[in-house]
């Protein structure tokens, strides 16, 4: 039988031969960090490589995603579907080993790290889900749901300011299920950590509510062990277990260096490190005693025959809560969810109120909570202003895990974190409020939503200038076309009660993230056909339209719809043929087949004005070459909101001005190449003759 340090050995082996293949990775972490995962995977983590996403299994995450050479060894050795050949192919294209852990692309990699901090923030969403499922459906003698989350770190997870944003709730929330290792090497890529990282973080994290484990030496596989045993005997706090190790431990000239943090170690040194180690297995070699320790297999599949055996007699005990159960875990919709979500935009329509699009979010969140008990909702300290919360809805709590409200606190990057990692556990329906403008401090964990491709609802209220009095530091300008930037982020902006709930019923119905982005202010119900209805699924649609060919279109989105609509019929009056086009969701509409998005907006209609009150530049491939955006492409006033509109020109009289000017400037040009080519028009009708 191999010792621990020959196991462990093996992980450094690995990770080093992997790097210095692949002439690019970070060697440092995975040999400092191998003696600590050799423990946890060979002696306590729960977990079955036949079936990477087995419901209770233990979460692992790695937070300092840069060492991911050494999860790829452990999912490796360990029986995942992770071949040697894969591991030679490190930070290759296309393979199944990339530069940082990656959801999706590699079995048995929880969640996609490599932003610092984050990792860790996922982690304390996933323990959160643990909690609040086994609390909901845990019955006595049936502990179904009943399972850990580890979590590595290294200095720079705990420097960025995530880290304490989740931890510090963490601790409040009595997270006890939830176990961090700190890899206290002391060193980053700039060098030794003390000349700007000299925090106590051993009583940081008492200060949390943590239960703190200081100064174990990392690389002492009996120390290691029983530091995780009081941890897994603490059941009402989460806990740091601070390991002294060594970076790139074995290497003779590289260990306790910056140099080894993330660049290969050289041949010569690879060599040397060998012989440090006395490690005689050539590179990718797994000597057959080690991958017979390490092999996982046949007891993670008797670990999941014994939970499926307890499911079981669950099921005959509580049929009705065991599918319930089942349905969660498999992020399914109820049966009944196309009657219950259908039909309510309709009921919408039919009591035309006017009302800020955040009050009627309140309205959808209160009646799609009633059918589905996995959503968890929260605001980042903004419950009132965002109306994220809803009838009966309980906080969840140390005491009270049922609870389906989180009260975040004043952290919109760690709520946005955390709710990545509801969503990546799975069984949970995250959405989580604050306003756009603070959008921009949560943006990487929102990026993250989206490279992941989860289900989380991000819902931006105060969406505009509209929100007044603040002033220009809460009204949002460049971050709607900054959000729709991002790859595979749906974000909406509705224009009153009935686009809210579409978009809140698509939200929901999605496999990636969304952004609502919601009014301060009061907006009218805007009146509308069945079918019109259901165009609105298609993110943009025609609202409001004329007798025959349209000279002039109108494309709003949000609150400015109601001004265009204001606008399209004064220019109607006045014999202008006028179409109106609602454009809640740009990227929706733009992934329409090419015949739709031709009715709403043909190419041979060039006179368009767009109007949204935020930064203009992403409407450039709607308005074309001829067409007027008006935009805010500068700050904005503190004011009340409708004087802030009319002092930047979001009035419809500026909207006809534009429109008009626009159409002399067309008709000018038509008359000309007319002229030119001795062809007449008949005036206002579009018809030509020669």
């Amino acid at each position: 039988m191999p010792s621990r340090r020959e196991l462990a050995n093996m992980l450094r082996a690995l990770a080093m031969d992997a790097v210095q293949k692949a002439h690019s990775g970070h060697p440092g972490m995975p040999m400092g960090m191998a003696d600590i995962a050799e423990v946890l995977w060979n002696d306590f983590l729960k977990h079955n490589p036949q079936n990477p996403h087995w419901a209770n299994r233990d979460r692992f995450v790695i937070s300092n995603g840069h060492g991911s050479m050494l999860l790829y060894a452990l999912l490796h050795l360990t029986g995942y579907d992770l071949p040697m050949d894969e591991l030679r192919r490190f930070r290759q294209l296309h393979s199944k080993t990339p530069g940082h852990p990656e959801f999706g692309e590699t079995p048995g990699v929880e969640t996609t790290t490599g932003p610092l901090g984050q990792g860790l923030a996922n982690a304390v969403g996933m323990a959160i889900a643990e909690k609040h499922l086994a609390a909901e459906f845990n019955r006595p003698g049936f502990d179904l749901i009943d399972h850990d989350t580890f979590v590595f770190v290294g200095d720079g997870c705990l420097m960025e300011g995530i880290s304490h944003e989740a931890c510090s709730l963490a601790g409040t929330l009595g997270l006890g299920k939830l176990t961090v290792f700190y890899d206290d090497n002391q060193i980053s890529i700039d060098g030794d950590v003390r000349g700007w990282f000299t925090d106590n973080t051993p009583e940081r994290f008492r200060s949390y509510g943590w239960h703190v484990i200081p100064d174990i030496d990392g690389h002492d596989s009996e120390a290691v062990r029983n530091a995780i045993l009081a941890a897994k005997a603490e059941t009402r706090r989460p806990t740091l277990i601070c390991c002294k190790t060594t970076i790139a431990f074995g290497s003779p000239n590289r260990a306790g260096t910056s140099k080894a943090h993330g660049e290969p170690l050289g041949e010569d040194e690879v060599a040397a490190t060998r012989k440090n180690l006395g490690w005689t297995a050539a590179p990718f070699e797994v000597p057959d005693d080690i991958r017979r320790a390490f092999d996982a297999r046949q007891k993670g599949a008797e670990a999941e025959s014994r939970w499926q055996a307890l499911f079981q007699q669950y099921a005959q005990k509580y049929p009705d809560v065991a599918l319930e159960l089942q349905r969660r875990v498999q992020n399914r919709l109820p049966e009944n969810w196309a009657t219950v979500a259908d039909a309510f935009p309709k009921l919408l329509q039919d009591k035309q109120e006017a009302q800020a699009s955040r009050k009627a979010s309140e309205v959808c969140i209160n009646h799609f909570a009633s059918h589905l008990p996995e959503l968890m909702g929260g605001s980042a300290d903004l419950t009132g202003s965002n109306l994220t919360h809803w009838k009966d809805a309980a906080a969840f709590t140390a005491d009270n895990p049922a609870g389906q409200y989180i009260f975040y606190g004043v952290r919109e990057f760690g709520m946005s974190a955390i709710m990545n990692g509801l969503a990546l556990h799975g069984g949970i329906l995250p959405f989580g409020g604050t306003f756009l403008t603070f959008s921009d401090y949560a943006r990487n964990a929102v990026r993250l939503a989206a490279l992941m491709q989860q289900r989380v609802i991000f819902i931006y209220t105060h969406d505009s200038i509209g929100l007044g009095e603040d002033g220009p530091t809460h009204q949002p300008v460049e971050h709607l076309p900054s959000l729709r930037l991002i790859p595979g982020l749906a974000v909406w902006r509705p224009c009153d009660s009935v686009e809210t709930a579409v978009a809140w019923q698509l939200a929901i119905e999605r496999s990636g993230p969304t952004c609502l982005a919601l009014s301060r202010q009061n907006l009218p119900c805007e009146a509308r056909s069945v079918d019109k209805i259901a165009e609105i699924r298609r993110g943009g649609y025609i609202l409001r339209d004329c007798e025959g060919h349209p000279e002039l279109i109108l494309i709003a989105t949000g609150s400015e719809v109601s001004l265009a609509m204001a606008a399209a019929s004064e220019l109607a009056a006045d014999g202008t043929a006028v179409r109106v086009v609602s454009m809640p969701s740009a990227e929706t509409f733009l992934a329409q087949d090419e015949k739709y998005q031709q009715k709403v907006l043909p190419e041979s209609i060039t006179a368009r004005v767009i109007i949204e009150a935020a930064a203009s530049a992403g409407w450039y491939r709607f308005s074309g070459a001829h067409g007027r955006i008006i935009g805010l492409d500068r700050f904005g006033y503190s004011a009340p909101g409708k004087d802030v509109f009319a002092a930047l020109g979001f009035t419809k009289e500026a909207i006809v001005k534009a429109s008009k000017e626009l159409l002399s400037r067309e008709e000018k040009k038509l008359k000309k190449k007319l002229f030119n080519t001795g062809t007449s028009v008949t005036e206002k009708t579009g018809e030509y003759s020669s």
